[in-house]
């Protein structure tokens, strides 16, 4: 039976093996992110590539709020060339994470991106961090 999903032969097992191992090398996903920020020593910085407010709103705890528009050289000064940013917005509605990642390779810094989002982040059961809980 012909359809939109039979239509077009999937790939060679070659080449959707190439594929699917090379998604890892752009993208992670909240779980792997929310394990390794656990562990203490994560080896990247998250960075929330949406506004102040809603960063302020909720947030993965532990990320750094660099709205994907201020992404400079300047405002990476203190991190080491070889610092790994793993970058996120609101969901997979949302380009700003993309936005960043675009950004962040121009300035030749690594980076990947975190699948999901607040939204993924969310539907895996983490709590976000809020800005008031920051200065309770």
């Amino acid at each position: 039976m012909r359809n939109a999903v039979t239509e077009v032969p999937a790939a060679a097992s070659a080449q959707a093996l190439a594929h699917f191992r090379a998604q890892f090398e752009f993208e992670t996903d909240c779980w792997d992110v929310h394990a390794a920020l656990a562990a203490g020593e994560p080896g990247f910085v998250l960075i929330d590539a949406r506004g102040p407010e809603a960063f302020a709103a909720g947030h993965v705890p532990g990320a750094v709020n660099l709205p994907h528009r201020k992404l400079i050289a300047s405002k990476l000064a203190g991190y080491p060339p070889q610092t790994l940013f793993v970058v996120y917005c609101a969901g997979p509605h949302c380009n700003g994470a993309a936005r960043a990642a675009v950004r962040l390779a121009e300035l030749q810094r690594p980076v990947k991106l975190m699948a999901g989002g607040v939204t993924g982040w969310l539907d895996e059961g983490f709590a976000l961090a809020r800005a008031a809980d920051a200065a309770a």
